[in-house]
């Protein structure tokens, strides 16, 4: 053991409890007087790739600081400014269904394009190209009316899509690139603390600015929040750097369970997976799509996770148009109800590994698939804003099972040494069902009525989870 004084010294210098590997040199003292602390004649020093690790886990816990502001202000509030301008279901579901074209379309390219490539420059490149696009929803109000707003914002994030899938990809390559396995997962847990503070406290303080000054001056102030933090957590990915003398990446490893995944939006009780993007970097000569996987056991569990995505994402772009017309809530009501759903959502998170650990991993999955009806069930029911806070409850700790269920489910059930493939298909699989989800969901609405499509779509959660049970 280190005596006090050095320990304190380490501590010092690794802010983020990163282990610090140490070197004991012989120099003459005056050179370093004042800079590196005595014992004797010997002095203590970090190695450059202890340094370079610090630096990076501080940036990236900046980052997601920032990205929490941003998820809390501009993400969140998007599409309940789409409802109270007037949008229908339908274009309210292009939000998520152009998106989830443009990933279809562009992921394979865009992990193949980055074969070779430095992921930390790449990550930081098309961050800035993708939040430029929250800054362009600042000036929306002054240039165009209502009708043309809403347009305007579906095409942004239409247009956002394309440098955010490469965002994905390269941020979860680029994350696996610089951190060490043995430090992802305290990282993570930083990292999920962090962003779930700063989301709650962002969506919390936006709530009251939203209800406090006149619309719609107040969604602008709520997208310079968002601009703002954008730009901060661009920033800090520009910072991050990998060590000239890493090892090239292996070719198998597990995924990396980051809560923060830019390059997506998240709407009512979406949280979208892109877990294992990074694999679509490691394919080399292989082919990514091969269909003969599908004829495997694979194939079955691919069926039900493409199911369960779809049943997940048809009550999405009605939940804003169901807060803002059905319940008539104020922006203050719907921020409480997003704040209660992340603080859940985190305190889920960290208590998984006990409860999976006592259930085992596919009982935890299948349970929380089977549960993953309770938030538009409860919201469906609600006459006004109690109900729609107990659903957020509910619905943040049944997310926070389920995501990490889906996670190691999937990993139990796809070779090791062939997760590239796999894992090509199960991004097709989620993004089709955002598509024909985010898209038959609004025909329902229209054909049903929001209450009892959003009711109906409960229902169809829970068929899900028992396709979840029968072949996940």
């Amino acid at each position: 053991m280190f005596p006090m004084s050095i320990r304190t010294f380490l501590r010092a210098f690794a802010p983020w409890q990163v282990p610090v590997c140490v070197a004991y040199v012989r120099m003459p003292y005056s050179s370093v007087r004042g800079k590196i602390p005595r014992r004797g004649n010997w002095r203590i020093i970090m190695t450059q790739d202890t340094w370079l690790h610090q630096r990076n886990f501080r940036h990236l816990a900046l980052d997601t600081l920032w990205f929490g502001g941003l998820l809390g202000s501009s993400m969140a509030f998007l599409t309940v400014y789409a409802a109270r301008l007037g949008a229908s279901s339908l274009l309210i579901g292009l939000f998520t269904a152009g998106p989830a074209v443009v990933n279809l379309f562009f992921s394979l390219p865009a992990g193949r394009w980055l074969e070779g490539r430095s992921f930390p420059k790449q990550t930081f490149l098309s961050s800035l190209w993708h939040r430029l696009g929250y800054v362009c929803l600042i000036p929306l109000a002054w240039l165009l009316d209502a009708h043309g707003q809403t347009w305007a914002m579906a095409l942004i994030t239409l247009l956002m899509a394309i440098p955010g899938t490469l965002l994905a990809v390269s941020f979860n390559a680029m994350f696996a690139a610089v951190v060490p396995p043995e430090q992802r997962a305290r990282l993570v847990g930083v990292r999920t603390a962090v962003m779930a503070l700063a989301v709650i406290l962002t969506t919390l303080l936006c709530g009251q600015i939203l209800d406090a000054i006149p619309f719609p001056v107040n969604y602008q102030l709520v997208f310079v929040i968002g601009g703002i933090a954008a730009a901060m957590s661009s920033f800090h990915l520009g910072k991050i750097r990998q060590s000239p003398g890493a090892p090239p990446m292996r070719q198998v490893g597990r995924p990396i369970r980051d809560p923060a995944r830019p390059g997506g939006l998240r709407f009512g009780d979406e949280l979208r997976n892109t877990f294992g993007l990074r694999f679509l970097t490691r394919a080399g000569d292989k082919s990514l799509l091969r269909f003969d996987l599908l004829h495997t056991p694979f194939g079955p569990l691919l069926g039900a996770y493409l199911a369960f995505y779809f049943f997940q994402y048809i009550p999405i772009p009605l939940f804003p148009l169901f807060w803002v017309r059905e319940l008539k809530l104020t922006d203050a009501q719907i921020s409480i109800a997003n704040a209660l759903f992340y603080i859940t959502l985190m305190v889920a998170s960290l208590g998984v590994q006990r409860i999976s650990a006592w259930l085992g991993n596919h009982r935890l999955f299948v349970l929380g698939a089977v549960l993953y009806g309770i938030y538009p069930l409860l919201t469906g029911l609600a006459s006004d804003q109690w109900l729609l806070y107990l659903a957020s409850l509910m619905g943040g700790a049944v997310w926070g099972l389920t995501n990490s269920g889906l996670l190691t489910r999937l990993m139990e059930r796809i070779p090791e040494d062939d997760r590239p493939a796999h894992m090509a298909f199960h991004n097709l699989a989620l993004n089709i069902g955002i598509l024909t989800g985010s898209l038959v969901g609004p025909l329902m609405g229209d054909a049903l009525g929001l209450r009892g499509t959003i009711i109906l779509a409960a229902a169809l959660r829970l068929l899900g989870g028992v396709l979840i049970g029968i072949w996940g």
